[in-house]
């Protein structure tokens, strides 16, 4: 996709002369990913990928519509307590996610944003509470909304696959794909058709009480099926995930 949209490529009169009235128009997408591992074959900034496209994604769909829609930076980093026993695994606190967040959508609102969407694609379960207490937070202090489509609650998920929706989803068949769509020069070819699939759903051995991949049978980090991936695949799941954007911010921005 074009970056037309990114923020982080223009300059400062650039966003300037996008936001001027603007108003109520004006949209911050912020893509948040992790820094973690994603099997053998996927890379380590797996999340950020899939965030960064379904925000170009979506920031074209809301622009097509009417709005100024322009995508910040990624945020890099998360909580990855589930995944602290892999190298290249980099993390940050609940505490710290909550505050950065929290100041970066600040911020973005006071140079003329109406609202902020946080786009995210790291499911760790301390994450999402970070994304929703940051989320409130910022709503109640400045009076605008911090939209969150959480694609784990049932409304969005069932516009998801099957392989997310089982909660064997973690480098499997549906990141996989979603890679093998937006940037396929990061994904190990080899390395994925070698992998036997993984059925067990990460999702339930969470609530089960499992506390890291390991424990919940991942031990190459990955779970679902990464050798049925198709770009093809990945590149109708991206128009799902821009699609739930949208809605999401038309239902806080009418």
């Amino acid at each position: 996709m074009p970056r037309d949209l990114d923020l982080g490529a223009r300059s400062w009169t650039q966003v300037e002369s996008r936001l001027k009235g603007s108003g109520r128009r004006a949209v911050a997408l912020l893509p948040i990913g992790s820094t973690e591992p994603h099997g053998p074959h996927l890379p380590l900034e797996t999340d950020v990928v899939i965030s960064l496209e379904t925000s170009r994604r979506a920031a074209a769909r809301l622009s097509s519509g009417g709005f100024e829609a322009l995508i910040l930076p990624p945020i890099s980093y998360a909580v990855t307590d589930f995944s602290k026993e892999f190298p290249g695994a980099v993390g940050v606190s609940r505490e710290t996610s909550v505050a950065m967040l929290a100041e970066v959508c600040r911020d973005a609102l006071s140079h003329g944003f109406a609202a902020v969407c946080l786009v995210n694609s790291h499911l760790e379960p301390d994450h999402l509470a970070a994304l929703r207490e940051a989320a409130a937070r910022v709503s109640a202090q400045t009076g605008r909304p911090v939209i969150f489509p959480d694609v784990t609650q049932r409304r969005w998920a069932s516009m998801l696959t099957e392989e997310f929706r089982s909660g064997a989803c973690h480098a499997g068949r549906y990141e996989t794909s979603l890679v093998m769509a937006a940037r396929p020069d990061l994904v190990d070819e080899a390395a994925r058709r070698s992998l036997p699939a993984n059925p067990i759903s990460i999702s339930r051995r969470i609530k089960e009480g499992a506390r890291t991949f390991r424990e919940a049978g991942g031990e190459m980090a990955y779970f679902g099926d990464p050798a049925a991936a198709t770009a093809q695949e990945g590149d109708a799941t991206y128009e799902a995930l821009a699609a739930m954007v949208e809605p999401a911010v038309l239902e806080a921005l009418p």
